[in-house]
């Protein structure tokens, strides 16, 4: 079977060359992308589809089937990406550079590097001649991820249904090295918050902005709104993930607010990116007032993203805000999903623990809740019996240093963790169809 080496060598080299394919969304424009990968998994002897919602915004989806009756195993991606300001960057984001031992660029972690791992072991497997003994092996790469997949994994759980039907999904969402507490864990995502995104207006009265008192000024109005949502810390929901998560690092699950300040006592930046866990939170992130510049506006809003855990409805919105706002606002919540998980103890968690295991003695896989929302929401919701996780295993460089790259300058990915990670879905595939 493929040596480490060579599985790193073949997913640094697809990941540069997916890189240099600009796929931000939007546009999109992911078909370039899209014919890449099929061309090469059609030449490893799979069979490939490429389903569209719209021209030029495929959908890839790769099928092996195996000898006997078996699991299906789907590696899932996305390849689209955010957008990125050159100008920000040490590095041409489409240039798939490699330096200091990382490959650079826009998707490098989120996700074209999970993408370029997963086919790269896949076919690393094939030319050694393996195939799945009993089930099937679906690589399904989608489009328009980041912003809603409505012509991506949305469509295809709702219109191609049995084409990517799963019983296992590894997807992305965790597996970077946390420690704390001398305890050395890889995040397993189980699960994703939902989102209800709101809007607070405010009305006032127009006049012209050179007289700032002949007005009532809706936009002004609005500063109280901010300052309490900036203030706003999440109250604590108990979730079977969080309290999996803290118990992990020996803290008590019980009380989730003292859990999380004695995570802040010892490392602030872990803290951050815990406290979404272990609530409702809120962020304001678009505002509109008037449309003249020399015009006090009459009315104004704010658009306020907010993030609420798994299961739980729009009622968990208003109670988190109890108390939060000053009366005299109104609130209108036009967008929302909620969120799902999948179970945490499961033959495919066993896998990934005896992985870990394997690969880093001593360490352990915590079970974590998404902040935010990936892929894997659809297939759960389309197929109620399965199980989808997000793993992508990264040991060179951790949690704190991978998580703010995402969406970020800069974004870069280490190739020896390219390797750990083609590494393990070559593992999975293996084990999983054996």
């Amino acid at each position: 079977m493929p040596e480490r080496a060579d599985l790193e060598r073949r997913a640094t080299e697809l990941l540069q060359r997916l890189i240099r394919l600009n796929s931000v969304n939007p546009p999109g424009n992911e078909q370039a992308v899209q014919e890449l990968l099929r061309d090469l998994l059609e030449g490893g002897g799979f069979e490939c589809e490429l389903l569209a919602a719209v021209p030029g915004r495929p959908n890839l989806v790769a099928r092996m089937g195996g000898r006997s009756d078996g699991p299906v195993l789907c590696l899932l991606g996305h390849v689209d990406t955010v957008l990125a300001d050159p100008g920000e960057w040490s590095a041409d984001p489409w240039s798939g550079e490699l330096r200091d031992g990382c490959v650079w660029g826009r998707g490098a972690v989120d996700m074209k590097s999970q993408v370029a791992a997963e086919a790269a072991a896949a076919l690393a497997l094939v030319e050694a001649g393996w195939r799945p003994e009993s089930g099937e092996l679906k690589l399904v790469f989608t489009c328009d991820e980041e912003t809603g997949a409505l012509h991506g994994a949305q469509w295809l759980c709702a219109q191609h249904a049995e084409r990517v039907r799963a019983d296992l999904v590894v997807n992305e969402g965790a597996g970077a090295l946390t420690t704390f507490r001398g305890t050395r864990a890889y995040g397993v995502c189980v699960a994703e918050k939902g989102i209800f995104r709101f809007t607070v207006a405010a009305r006032g009265a127009a006049g012209h902005a050179s007289v700032p008192r002949l007005g009532e000024n809706a936009l002004v109005k609005l500063a109280p709104v901010l300052e309490a949502l900036g203030k706003t810390r999440p109250k604590p929901i108990r979730s079977p993930e969080a309290d999996a998560f803290l118990s992990t690092f020996g803290l008590d699950p019980g009380d989730p607010a003292g859990a999380l300040a004695a995570i802040e006592a010892e490392d602030p930046r872990l803290a951050v990116l815990v406290e979404p866990m272990l609530g409702v939170t809120f962020t304001p992130t678009m505002a509109s007032a008037s449309a003249k510049v020399n015009v006090i506006p009459a009315r104004a809003h704010v658009e306020v993203d907010c993030r609420v855990p798994p299961e739980l409805g729009e009622q968990a919105v208003w109670d988190a805000l109890d108390g939060t706002l000053p009366d005299g606002f109104e609130l209108d919540l036009p967008e929302h999903v909620v969120g799902n998980r999948s179970p945490i103890e499961t033959p495919l968690m066993d896998t990934i623990r005896a992985w870990i295991a394997r690969e880093d003695a001593g360490a352990v896989g915590a079970p974590v809740m998404m902040q935010g929302f990936s892929d894997s929401h659809w297939w759960r919701r389309a197929f109620p019996d399965c199980v989808a996780y997000g793993f992508f295993p990264m040991r060179a460089m951790d949690l704190l240093e991978s998580f703010p790259l995402m969406h970020g300058a800069n974004e870069r990915i280490p190739v020896a963790d390219l390797g750990l990670a083609a590494s393990f879905y070559a593992d999975l595939m293996q084990e999983t169809l054996a």
